[in-house]
């Protein structure tokens, strides 16, 4: 049972809520990245190197039982049974992905700034120079303001920080 007990107190966790939140976004935007490549930018590269749909570059590994190659498409090659190697697809979601991360970096490049002017303009920065901003829960772990008093993930009374206990 303790099993049971530890895995209810895991998952009522605040983080695990924010993680799946971060998970559901990241999948939508995965999709929307996912279209930008296929959609827009795949079309483009394809003009540029003589090919329309990018998409439909394999490598013919055995051709297929029930239709002789050429095959115009993978899903042609497919459809006759045909064992290919489909790099235009794998080109396709690299690009997704360095679209995702690079979109990621940016969107957590801008949070970071925007928390940076919120601390600046409400004073919850450094107030000297060996005082941190943060510290962490001796509960719970979670990274809290370095002057709050109770943990916002698990609540617990916190002792007030002296200007002694600065690292």
């Amino acid at each position: 049972m303790s099993i049971v007990n530890d895995f209810k107190q895991f998952a009522m966790r605040g983080n695990i809520v924010d993680m799946a939140v971060g998970f559901t976004v990241g999948a939508a935007f995965s999709t929307i990245a996912k279209s930008l490549v296929d959609d827009v930018i795949m079309p483009i590269i394809g003009l540029v190197i003589g090919r329309a749909d990018f998409s439909n570059l394999y490598i013919l590994l055995k051709p297929g039982e029930k239709t002789p190659p050429p095959y115009l498409t993978v899903t042609d090659a497919h459809a006759a049974g045909a064992v290919t190697i489909n790099y235009g697809a794998f080109v396709n979601n690299v690009i997704a992905f360095l679209l995702v991360a690079v979109a990621m970096f940016l969107i957590l490049r801008l949070i970071n700034k925007f928390e940076e002017q919120l601390e600046n303009h409400f004073g919850e920065a450094k107030t000297e120079e060996n005082t941190p901003a943060n510290k962490k829960c001796p509960y719970c772990l979670s990274t809290i303001a370095f002057r709050a008093t109770r943990c916002a993930h698990c609540t617990a009374l916190l002792a007030k920080p002296s200007s002694s206990d600065a690292v």
